[in-house]
């Protein structure tokens, strides 16, 4: 069984000036003449964290990870006021390559799990000159019924006390239409202890039903003010806009990355995005490998999630 490599440092690290005011944070560990790789965060809203520069070797790779606008380490951050105007999926594609280009970097594997994986799809499509290979974990193709299974009730039927919590801030009034629409305007109230309290409920929801078992540890960081409301504003944004895509967009356009190498990981008993949209990307995409792993949930740190990503990385680090 495949584990995490021990923790390292980044040697450099930096804020990317992307215009509209944004400035994106970037940090470069592993091999500086490694081979590129780019780790795509989750949420989104979710930022980067030290153990995700553990999936690669360090010895092999030229680990690159960011915060995407809004959240973790850039600025200006949501949980400040930062507007969401120029905060798009469009935004962020062109953000990954302005990085790119600043780095220096010809092409790069992509390495995403969750809107990860989503962004990492969309971004391979609009650039697939630019990518070596996609290492994706618990597919979200940002398809509406995936929006309504999570966030308008089926989810709940596994994790009842969970989503009982869920709900509860929006009043009762409004919990027979969109639970989605209903956040919105509770999480821009004008009234900051409703908006946080919104926030925390609709964070720790997903903190609450992403691991096969229960993880407190994760439901108190998602919990934390200042992450929550960078976290459920961002995806509420992107979830109220379909993520800036036409339906089906993802699938639709697999033939433009259909010649890259790809290996997509997935937890049979992933609540937050069923195993479904990774069994329909692997369909649509004949020269994928689908690893469903059987006792697994969403989150990218279950022991034989860990295993299958690091085995592609590795797999993929030979190949120059």
């Amino acid at each position: 069984m495949r584990t995490l490599y021990p923790p390292v440092e980044p040697y450099a690290t930096g804020l990317l000036d992307v215009g509209d005011g944004q400035r994106v944070y970037w940090e470069t560990s592993g091999d500086p003449d490694g081979k590129p790789v780019v780790f795509v965060h989750g949420g989104p809203g979710g930022g980067t964290g030290p153990v995700q520069r553990r999936f690669f070797d360090p010895a092999v790779y030229r680990i690159v990870l960011f915060d995407q606008r809004g959240c973790g380490q850039s600025v200006p951050h949501i949980a400040d006021g930062a507007a969401l105007a120029t905060n798009t999926t469009a935004h962020l594609i062109a953000d990954m390559e302005a990085l790119r280009a600043h780095l220096g970097i010809d092409r790069w594997q992509i390495f995403g799990g969750s809107w990860g994986s989503t962004l990492g799809l969309a971004y391979a499509q609009a650039h697939p000159d630019r990518v070596t290979e996609l290492v994706l974990r618990g597919i979200f193709l940002l398809r509406r019924a995936e929006i309504d299974w999570y966030y308008n009730g089926a989810a709940g039927n596994l994790y009842p006390d969970e989503w009982e919590k869920f709900v509860a801030p929006v009043p009762e009034s409004e919990r027979g239409g969109d639970f989605v629409e209903a956040y919105h305007r509770l999480l821009h109230s004008p009234d900051p202890e409703v908006a946080l309290a919104a926030a925390v409920a609709w964070s720790t929801w997903e903190g609450a039903t992403s691991s096969l078992l229960p993880q407190p540890d994760r439901v108190a960081e998602t919990a934390e003010p200042r992450f929550a409301l960078a976290f459920a504003r961002i995806e509420n944004h992107y979830f109220r806009h379909h993520g800036f895509l036409d339906e089906g967009q993802l699938l639709r356009d697999i033939d433009r990355i259909a010649h890259l190498p790809a290996v997509i990981v997935q937890g049979r008993h992933d609540v937050v995005c069923p195993a479904m949209s990774a069994w329909d990307l692997h369909r649509a995409w004949p020269g994928s490998i689908l690893h469903l792993v059987p006792d697994a949930g969403h989150t990218a740190l279950e022991p034989g999630i860990v295993h299958h990503l690091v085995e592609a990385t590795d797999r993929f680090g030979k190949q120059v």
